[in-house]
């Protein structure tokens, strides 16, 4: 075959090895009606140059945030990365690093994850934080798991504004637990606390929120805190943490496990990943927390190094007995957040949310003056927001498309009840310029 790179006498010689004259001999053990009868159907193989091509020509087939101005959030954001954070991953050292299995020759790779669960336990107010989960998703899951275990009880109150997905990730995890899901009722943008403490009781493991939640509403943390733990359940919240430069950490609001999804932290959109799951607990929950722990300690020569810790929680050492499967974590991944975030510093990661903020209201405030154009929630927001069109999502999305705007996302898709609501993002990268493109067009008659 020409896409296999043995000779004939290579061939010869490795069916020689295992004792069989023919590579037909490898397959008797397969009925003959249920082998192919003749050659697969590949194309002929290409040189570099024309393969090459081929593929430029099928990549230039996508419409892509570099290409287009986009408005859309809902999960994955468009953020400035600096050019140092690709630079500094692509250092061998850093690009090659997996998970330390020898941490004694692992030093660097180890410092670089204690800077990064340092740099997590600042943002979001906790006491420790693991060395990172594979996503926002499954870091929500493996915390509600974690109120589970931690309460012994078996019941998990929910937003129904968390992302949609998360609540699917949710709803599989906990399936094979026993562990049952109940909704609180939501209301004009935000989720009810007083509709939450009617439903905390003695069953209760934990209240999960989003903030800003999936409609970029700001809910209110504290009045959930005060009801989850007079009830003696626990409260998991799942943050943006570029909302965190500006927004009180959820540990100030009572929060005892905080989890998120890290891309907007240094990653690109990525056609959806590699992301990034952190998670961040007080100091109660630290040998329940899944993932890897990376500690500072001093040596028997009193010299500073960095050690794997407190692993006997883990899969591969507790097996069965194990809260969690995690016995891995997103390295690299985590190592772009840390590079971010060292970068930008508290100010600058202030003025990522402050011009998230400022540019979201903007636009939220212009598009609200167009005919058949309301904003149905009156909570703040941060830099996502809902607005009611009259107009059908899929043809105004098609509309602004043309127009070299990628839309927001219909909320129909999720919520029923949401007919004819967009959720729309907008961050540090859109200019004034690219908002008033936005307005004008979503203003002009199809």
């Amino acid at each position: 075959m020409a896409y296999l790179p043995h000779t004939k006498e290579q061939e010869k010689a490795m069916l020689a090895t295992i004792g069989v004259s023919s590579s037909e001999e490898l397959f008797r053990d397969i009925p003959p009606e249920l082998r192919l009868a003749r050659p697969l159907a590949l194309s002929p193989g290409l040189s570099e140059k024309t393969a090459w091509e081929q593929i430029g020509a099928l990549a230039e087939k996508n419409r892509h945030t570099g290409r287009l101005i986009s408005f859309l959030g809902a999960g994955a954001y468009e953020h400035y990365q600096p050019k140092a954070v690709k630079h500094i991953l692509a250092r061998s050292e850093f690009y090659t690093a997996y998970t330390p299995y020898q941490p004694e020759i692992s030093q660097g790779t180890l410092q670089a994850v204690f800077e990064y669960q340092t740099m997590i336990c600042e943002l979001t107010g906790m006491d420790a934080a693991n060395a990172s989960l594979y996503d926002g998703a499954t870091a929500l899951a493996e915390a509600a798991l974690m109120a589970a275990e931690a309460t012994r009880r078996k019941v998990i109150l929910v937003s129904p504004l968390l992302h949609p997905e998360y609540r699917q990730t949710l709803e599989t995890y906990l399936h094979g637990r026993g562990i049952r899901i109940a909704e609180i009722p939501w209301e004009k943008g935000v989720t009810q606390p007083a509709e939450a403490e009617k439903l905390l009781n003695h069953e209760v493991a934990g209240v999960l929120l989003q903030n800003p939640n999936f409609l970029g509403s700001i809910e209110e943390l504290a009045p959930f805190a005060q009801a989850a733990h007079k009830a003696g359940a626990l409260l998991v919240v799942s943050v943006d943490p570029v909302s965190l430069g500006l927004l009180a950490d959820p540990g100030q609001c009572g929060a005892d496990i905080v989890v998120g999804e890290g891309q907007s932290m240094g990653l690109p959109l990525s056609l959806g990943g590699p992301y990034l799951g952190f998670m961040g607990v007080k100091e109660k929950y630290l040998r329940r927390m899944p993932g890897r722990i990376v500690g500072k300690t001093t040596d028997r020569l009193g010299r500073e190094g960095f050690v794997l810790t407190l692993q006997a929680r883990e899969q591969h050492i507790r097996r069965e007995k194990a809260s969690s499967n995690i016995c891995s974590n997103e390295a690299l991944c985590a190592l772009s957040a840390t590079v971010y975030l060292a970068l930008l510093g508290p100010q600058g990661l202030r003025e990522v949310g402050n011009q998230c903020l400022q540019k979201g209201h903007y636009a939220k405030k212009c598009l609200s003056t167009l005919p058949g154009v309301t904003v149905p929630f009156g909570c703040p927001s941060f830099t996502e927001f809902v607005v009611k069109t009259q107009e059908a999502p899929v043809l105004l999305n098609q509309r602004l498309l043309s127009g070299g705007i990628l839309g927001g996302l219909d909320l129909g898709r999720f919520y029923p009840e949401l007919k004819n609501h967009i959720l729309l993002c907008v961050t540090e990268m859109r200019s004034k310029e690219e908002i008033d493109q936005l307005v004008r067009i979503w203003g002009e008659k199809a």
